[in-house]
């Protein structure tokens, strides 16, 4: 059997290590990873490989050669512009004839490739996707399979809610030649995400083998440093070059360490390395070939490559040194830090945790480093969360921050694209919006500055105006020290997962896009937003319908910008609204738990003593509505989405709404009485969204006040909804509680249980083998259905817990369903720590 091994790509993650060579020639244990490969091959009698090459292909050919050298036989395959893993193999077919193995050549791994050709022969398979069991799949692909390898599902780089299984696609397979009749010639084609589906979908004997060994993927620094500390703990079988001269120490022929030098192992000094007197190198250091430590240098953790110099008295800790590069005396490189190859550190000089310096800089002496040296700083390892872009403000989310993360935004668009940009009345939303512009138009994008408005204004604007995309900064709902900074597409969306990936992706590789004089966005501000909106949003109502109806109604604007755009559309409404908190505070841009209850509190004195039909609390964003009913008495959101759905069908008949996964199951039955159809998606605003656009829904609600009415704007719209719920009260003529009696009660309870990130791709995988529902539902998370009452389990993306909603028959049956499925995960997480 033949082998091929990938070697084309760039590993843009593990820049700068790899900025000027590909990622399978970054040395690990002072070898090539994929010299690590070639071996574990050679150790299965795979000994005809055919390398697949693009990035920087002269340098893997001209190490490596023909492989005599290793005892094997390479032959390449050139990609002359990248083409995929599976369009790589294509490239590659005329080498290839028999069954093949097809191995990643820049992972470490020592998994049993014997047993895996086996298992495919015995299963008579197409393919077969080699896996292993990963604490975190968010980064990889996920393969579920049936408990005799047939595979099911593939699911690539997932969120937490679509994890089922903490199995991952390693990039090891075995294949028949017959896959390349499935792959384009020429063109980018990859295997999990393009030909396995493919096949798969064609009902193709795939499968999916577990075998035993280890697995990791040297993606980014953490996990380089990370697996060089395994194959020296010896969890992984690898060949180490040199002799063991202690316990853990290897030392490869030429080296010299001085008898006055302290070394603590396990570590590896490399051929030729020099370690003087007075040095002191700790566990889990490797040093390169021909390096120099010097007298009083002290390494703890730290990769030195090949021909590095380290001064006397400098300090490096649980750092990686590029090779040729210069550390002079008594500098100090901090956890986390990569320099590049040729850097150079001058003496005294102190490079700061998690600094990325590039190839061939410079940091003068006595210099105090805390950002990257190659665009801005590196931030923090996840920017978005559930809400956007969220953070203490000038802690977490500083001018310099928001600059960096603007540039990144506008990276991922077009040079010369609009986007429009708005915030609410707060200062510190002023700051942050300021310095976002300045960053788009630093990377050659236009802005069109609404200043203060209301989030569905943003994004109205961004739809009427033909703009690519916006951005709104807000006060975080609740907690006026921190903001939001929320991104938008060209339909005025939340920009969905991908996305932001896109936009992760540059601002991590400090990649941004920088435009010349010529190119740098300008600077408008449109003059009519909130008339168009205004318009719009009046075109989409009955207005006649609602002056005839005369309802009375109090409206709770809570300081915001929405308190803006109201009286142009009120006094065309000419209803009796009484308006309160109808003008923007800038020291009051959101409101605490406990302000917004006391708000909720006088509302329903208002309404209960003006004898208003219904009144409505309107969130500061401008988003969301909580609605209180005739009699003063606040409707719970659950209840208050049944009643909108309830009313939307009535007027809207054989349509389709929206709701997620954690609405109430009495949403179909309520939308049953009129025809209309019940599409559930997964919580995230962008799903909603999308899925209220795809299904061409006339409405759509999440359960905690924000709703969208389709025919307006496919996005969540406070103002819209209090407009909407005098329309349809106009046309109805009922009142909100006696409708809600019509209505079936909801009984959802929400609880949490802490669950260590590690384990949450263990623990999701353990629910679904104990789960004995009746049926399942895997739109988010796990959904196990008991009869009509239903548990779900989501692991949280960004906290370390895991959500776990039910409904039951009644408030009894709903917290015994709670107590049931918490006690079942806090089991699944005790047994994934065993």
């Amino acid at each position: 059997m033949k082998a091929v091994i990938m070697a084309g790509g760039e590993g843009t993650r593990l820049r700068p290590l790899t900025s000027n060579q590909p990622k399978p020639m970054v040395p690990l244990l002072n070898r090539p990873l994929m010299e690590h490969i070639v071996l574990l091959l050679k150790r299965h009698d795979l000994g005809d490989i055919v390398v697949t090459v693009q990035f920087l292909a002269s340098l893997i050919r001209n190490y490596f050669g023909d492989g005599s050298d290793l005892g094997v036989s390479l032959t390449y395959a050139t990609e002359e512009s990248p083409l995929g893993t599976a369009g790589s193999v294509k490239n590659a077919e005329a080498a290839l004839g028999d069954p093949f193995l097809v191995i990643s050549g820049d992972a470490l791994t020592d998994i049993d490739l014997g047993a895996v050709t086996r298992f495919h022969r015995e299963r008579g398979a197409l393919a077969t996707v080699v896996l292993s069991r990963q604490p975190n799949p968010l980064e990889y692909g996920i393969v579920i399979a049936s408990e005799d390898g047939r595979i099911e599902r593939f699911l690539e780089k997932p969120g937490w809610g679509e994890v089922f299984s903490d199995t991952v696609n390693t990039g090891t397979y075995v294949l028949e030649p017959e896959i390349f009749g499935s792959i384009p010639a020429g063109e980018p084609f990859d295997f999990s995400k393009d030909l396995f589906p493919a096949l798969l979908e064609r009902g193709a004997p795939l499968y999916a083998c577990v075998p035993d060994g280890y697995w990791t993927d040297v993606g980014t620094a953490d996990g380089y440093l990370r697996a060089q500390q395994d194959a020296l703990d010896r969890k992984v079988r690898v060949e180490i070059a040199g002799f063991e001269i202690a316990d853990g120490v290897w030392v490869d022929q030429g080296a010299v360490i001085d008898p006055e030098a302290k070394i603590d192992g396990p570590a590896l000094f490399g051929e030729h390395a020099k370690v003087e007197a007075g040095a002191q190198v700790r566990e889990y250091t490797v040093v390169g070939k021909n390096c120099v430590v010097k007298p009083g240098a002290f390494l703890h953790r730290a990769t030195i490559q090949d021909n590095a110099y380290i001064g006397p008295g400098a300090h490096l800790r649980g750092c990686i040194i590029g090779r040729n590069a210069e550390v002079r005396a008594n500098a100090r490189v901090e956890e986390g830090v990569v320099l590049g190859d040729e850097g150079y550190v001058g003496e005294g000089a102190v490079i700061q945790p998690n600094v990325k310096i590039y190839p061939y800089k410079t940091v003068e002496s006595g210099a105090v480093i805390g950002r990257s040296i190659i665009w801005e700083s590196r931030g923090s390892r996840t920017i978005f969360g559930s809400r956007g872009v969220s953070g203490i403000v000038n802690v977490d989310i500083t001018p310099e921050f928001a600059v960096r993360l603007a540039m990144a935004f506008a990276t991922t668009l077009k040079r010369g694209s609009t986007v429009v940009a708005s915030r609410d009345a707060s200062r510190s939303s002023r700051v942050i919006k300021r310095a976002l512009i300045c960053g788009l138009n630093g990377s050659g994008v236009h802005v069109q500055d609404l200043e203060v408005a209301p989030v569905p204004v943003t994004r109205f604007h961004i739809r009427t105006a033909r703009s690519i995309g916006g951005f709104a900064v807000a006060a975080s709902p609740g907690d006026p020290q921190s903001l939001e900074i929320r991104f938008f597409d060209q339909s005025g969306a939340d920009i969905d997962e991908g996305a932001q990936r896109a936009v992760e992706r540059v601002y991590y590789r400090e990649d941004m896009r920088r435009a010349f004089p010529d190119e740098i966005g300008d600077l408008r501000f449109p003059p009519r937003a909130l008339e168009f909106y205004q318009a719009g949003l009046l075109g989409t109502l009955d207005v006649p319908a609602i002056h005839e109806g005369a309802i009375k109604a109090v409206l709770d604007c809570a300081f915001g910008p929405a308190s803006l755009v109201l009286p142009g559309i009120l006094g065309r409404l000419r209803s009796d609204i009484l308006t309160v908190n109808a003008f923007v505070d800038e020291d009051r841009p959101t409101l605490t738990r406990e302000d917004r209850a006391r708000h909720l509190r006088k509302l329903g004195d208002l309404v209960r003593a003006s004898r208003a039909r219904f009144g409505a609390y309107l969130d500061p964003s401008g988003e969301a509505i909580e609605i209180v009913a005739e009699g003063g008495q606040i409707i719970p959101h659950d209840r208050a989405l049944l009643l909108l759905i309830d009313l939307v069908c009535a007027r809207r008949p054989r349509e389709a709404i929206v709701v997620p996964v954690t609405a109430p199951g009495a949403a179909e039955e309520v939308a049953a009485r009129y025809d209309c159809e019940v599409v559930r998606t997964r919580r995230a605003a962008s799903a909603v969204t999308s899925a209220v656009t795809e299904h061409d829904a006339v409405f759509a609600g999440t359960g905690d006040g924000r709703y969208i009415f389709g025919d307006f704007l496919p996005a969540f719209d406070g103002l819209a909804a209090f407009c909407k719920v005098l329309e349809l009260l106009a046309h109805t003529g009922a009142d909100l509680a006696e409708r809600g009696a019509t209505l079936p009660e909801v009984h959802i309870v929400h609880r949490s249980v802490l669950t260590p990130t590690e384990r949450k791709g263990a623990v999701m995988r353990r629910m679904a083998q104990v789960q004995d529902g009746d049926r399942t539902q895997d739109t988010e998370g796990l959904k196990v259905f008991h009869g009509k009452e239903w548990a779900l389990v989501v692991p949280d993306p960004e906290e370390s817990v895991t959500h776990i909603w039910v409904e039951g028959r009644g408030p009894g049956e709903a917290a015994g369903w709670a107590d049931r499925y918490v006690a079942l995960v806090e089991q699944a997480v005790e047994e994934a720590t065993d």
